[in-house]
């Protein structure tokens, strides 16, 4: 799932670049231009995925392993 996570990331960095869509003069629903819709639209998928980053890529012992390094540190300074 990690992988897929990242894949996602780079998706996104690739779409954000939306050099397709700056002749467009279009409006969606009727008064907002195209462009800042699909920077909405990529937004909301930013949201998306970072959820996704921390929900199954996030490492579970992060906490435990600051907590190791600090008592870690903590003896040492006192030593």
């Amino acid at each position: 799932m990690k992988y897929l996570v990242w894949g996602l990331v780079v998706l996104l960095v690739i779409l954000h670049h939306d050099l397709w869509n700056w002749d467009n003069d279009r409006l969606v629903l009727g008064f907002l231009p195209v462009t800042l819709a699909y920077h909405a639209g990529i937004s909301v998928a930013a949201s998306i995925v970072w959820f996704m980053a921390t929900k199954f890529a996030w490492p579970n012992d992060l906490e435990e392993m600051t907590e190791s390094a600090t008592t870690a540190e903590e003896a040492e300074a006192l030593s």
